[in-house]
């Protein structure tokens, strides 16, 4: 890794480094904070977690080859080359910071409360056409998820885009004042962390924190079909980029024809240009998705040809609106995470299906006071779609098998208790042909369900 040594972090973190001299300029190879992940010569950061310290490892982290070592304190670390700093979090955070700076290259952040992923992949297929792209893997959007990733980049990277997730006040800033965004996509502002921000008032500011860091002479890419979005009219005394549904908007879709499971073509129109593309992922917040990858691809010169085929390459995610051929049935499996937004969006593309549609669908987390009547809103919204069968798992899904009734009084709901109870019964209920939506919130570990399915 270039630019990172024992020197180069503790001046960039204000810490003090101890150890032989000679260590002090030789760069490591690697940035890890997990202990069984040590590699010769890297930097090993010991966090501490809510049952185990990073710090009661560094033995066995220098022991295994580390170069050096960050710690909140000597004990532990005396004889092995240390960098002694306040905090080994939030130096995690400083040194990330100061390598992106080094680095060099353009910074796109993604965020947002439904898509930042499925967003994030779609903007690095197109950049992908012209670019050696660095792009956050898995979950990796965290405070230190995102510096992690930062630490991936390689000389050889052209650009990078960096996923950034949060759940509370205070957060974005951190994960911003990291990432130095030229070019920032906010996806939406939904129903989700309400547990921690309140109401989506409280979501819009969270996540707007970011625009504070993004680069003075940067763009900012906004979802202009949300109404808190659309109050953000300047950031740095230049007005952001809207894309949506209304040619009002600079980038914005027209031409939009469902194909069931296989996608949506459409075409876009960006400033005085006009593409036609299939997008290979179903539903209409795919086409959304689309829009914000066109406009950060014209915003680094990228022509329509390589937009349109970084658009039609893009490939899902294992949990994401995957559809999976499962014997006699066909899966999407959309089971990582669940929000009010994302859900209704989901049971949206089960409704275009063929074949008989079931909804599998289970507790949503992290709602708030009102979680009962969010669910019950999902229910109402997801029980006008015409879906066949909804299978239901969880206390708070009880609310949305309420709202399915308001709607339709004759919807055939099943309803379980828990998730092993519904591995127990679900098999029995589906048929040959059967289109089955899979989706919750994490903690509800429906992996288990598709696994199951998919076996």
């Amino acid at each position: 890794m270039k630019y990172l040594t024992p020197a180069s972090i503790a001046g960039a973190c204000g810490g003090r480094y101890k150890g032989p001299e000679e260590l002090k300029t030789r760069e490591v190879t690697a940035v890890t904070t997990d202990s069984r992940e040590i590699t010769e010569g890297c930097l090993y950061v010991p966090l501490k977690g809510a049952r185990v310290d990073g710090h009661d490892f560094i033995p066995q982290a220098m022991d295994g080859g580390a170069l050096v070592t960050l710690t909140e304190h000597s004990e532990g670390a005396a004889q092995y080359p240390h960098i002694l700093v306040e905090s080994t979090a939030k130096a995690l955070e400083v040194i990330a910071g100061y390598y992106r700076r080094q680095m060099g290259l353009p910074v796109v952040g993604v965020t947002g409360s439904v898509g930042k992923t499925s967003t994030k992949e779609m903007i690095a297929s197109v950049l992908s056409q012209k670019y050696r792209v660095l792009k956050t893997l898995g979950n990796f959007n965290s405070n230190v998820g995102l510096p992690l990733t930062i630490f991936r980049i390689t000389e050889e990277d052209e650009v990078a885009v960096l996923e950034m997730g949060i759940s509370h006040f205070g957060e974005m800033t951190e994960l911003a004042e990291t990432a130095e965004p030229d070019i920032m996509v906010i996806t939406n502002i939904g129903e989700c962390h309400l547990e921690f921000l309140g109401d989506r008032d409280g979501v819009l500011k969270a996540k707007t924190e970011c625009l504070d860091y993004v680069k003075l002479d940067g763009t900012v890419i906004l979802n202009g079909e949300d109404d808190k979005l659309r109050t953000v009219t300047d950031v740095h005394g230049r007005r952001p980029v809207f894309y949506g549904m209304n040619p009002q908007f600079r980038v914005y879709a027209e031409n939009v024809k469902p194909l069931g499971l296989k996608g949506t073509s459409c075409t876009i129109c960006l400033d005085e240009e006009e593409i036609d593309v299939t997008i290979p992922l179903p539903g209409m917040h795919m086409v959304m998705n689309a829009l914000a990858a066109a406009a950060v691809g014209s915003a680094l010169g990228m022509t329509p040809e390589e937009i349109r085929k970084g658009i039609e390459s893009t490939e899902t995610l294992g949990g994401r609106l995957r559809i999976v051929e499962a014997g006699d049935i066909t899966l999407i499996d959309d089971c990582y995470n669940a929000n009010p937004m994302s859900m209704k969006a989901s049971c949206g593309v089960l409704k275009d299906a063929d074949g008989r549609r079931v909804a599998v669908l289970g507790d949503m987390g992290e709602l708030g006071k009102d979680e009962k009547e969010l669910h019950r809103e999902v229910g109402r919204a997801c029980g006008k779609m015409g879906i066949d069968l909804f299978v239901l798992a969880g206390e708070l899904s009880r609310e949305i098998g309420a709202g399915i009734r308001e709607s339709d009084p004759d919807a055939d709901i099943r309803e379980f208790a828990s998730t092993e109870e519904l591995l127990g019964g679900l098999p029995g209920l589906l048929m040959k042909g059967d289109t089955v939506l899979v989706k919750a919130s994490h903690f509800m570990h429906f992996e288990k369900v598709t696994e199951a399915l998919t076996s």
